[in-house]
C-alpha cells in the first residue's frame, strides 16, 4: 500500500460512515463541507512539522506563502 492510499483510504471510510450517520437527512454542499473539515488539521500538522516555518510549509504544501498565511488567517492559526 502507498503513503497516499491511506489518506485515501480515510477519506473513503469517513465519507462512508458520515453518509450511514446521516439518518434521513439530505446533505449538501458536501465537497465545501469535506475541505474545510480537512484543511484546518492539514494545516496545522504541516505547519508543527515544519516548526512553523511558513515558507516550508507552503512550499510542502504546494502553495504560495501569502496563500498559506491567507488559509492561516481564515482558521485563526496566526
Amino acid at each position: 500500500m502507498q503513503k497516499n492510499d491511506h489518506i485515501s483510504q480515510s477519506v473513503r471510510l469517513a465519507m462512508e460512515q458520515y453518509f450511514r450517520d446521516l439518518d434521513g437527512e439530505v446533505p449538501s454542499a458536501i465537497y465545501d463541507m469535506v475541505l474545510a473539515c480537512v484543511e484546518r488539521p492539514l494545516l496545522e500538522v504541516v505547519l508543527s512539522h515544519t516548526q512553523g516555518n511558513q515558507t516550508r510549509a507552503a512550499e510542502l504544501l504546494g502553495l504560495n506563502r501569502n496563500t498559506l498565511r491567507k488559509k492561516m488567517k481564515s482558521y485563526d492559526l496566526i
